[in-house]
């Protein structure tokens, strides 16, 4: 499945921003989607999910308190709501197809990387 990724920008300390996952997949409403970050010189990471129905959410626990995932099957969009962004939130941020909550052995990732929206927060 292929998603678009939008909302990113540059932010201060403590400032917010809300990023927009959408698709025209036709069967989005059956598919838990989760935020992935990728920042400088590591590897992707599990951020947030939620299910398909929106009922089930999951966070990482540098997150958990700060962000807030939700989702519009009527408009084939999941949102992440990031508050109190600090500069350790610096990523590329991504969705893709995942599992929620997250699977024993950490998060799953199921489709192909797009081309992500930046994050950029300064101290």
């Amino acid at each position: 499945v292929q998603f678009v990724e939008s909302g990113g920008g540059l932010v201060q300390t403590g400032g917010s921003l809300r990023l927009s996952c959408s698709t025209s997949e036709e069967t989005f409403e059956l598919l838990a989607i989760g935020w992935f970050r990728q920042a400088p010189g590591e590897e992707h990471k599990g951020v947030s999910c939620v299910s398909k129905n929106g009922g089930v959410t999951d966070y990482a626990d540098s997150v958990k308190g700060r962000f807030t995932i939700s989702r519009d099957n009527a408009k084939n969009v999941v949102y992440l709501q990031m508050d109190n962004l600090k500069p350790d939130d610096t990523a590329v941020y991504y969705c893709q197809t995942t599992l929620c909550p997250r699977g024993r052995d950490g998060w799953y990732r199921f489709g192909s990387w797009g081309q992500g929206t930046q994050v950029s927060v300064s101290s």
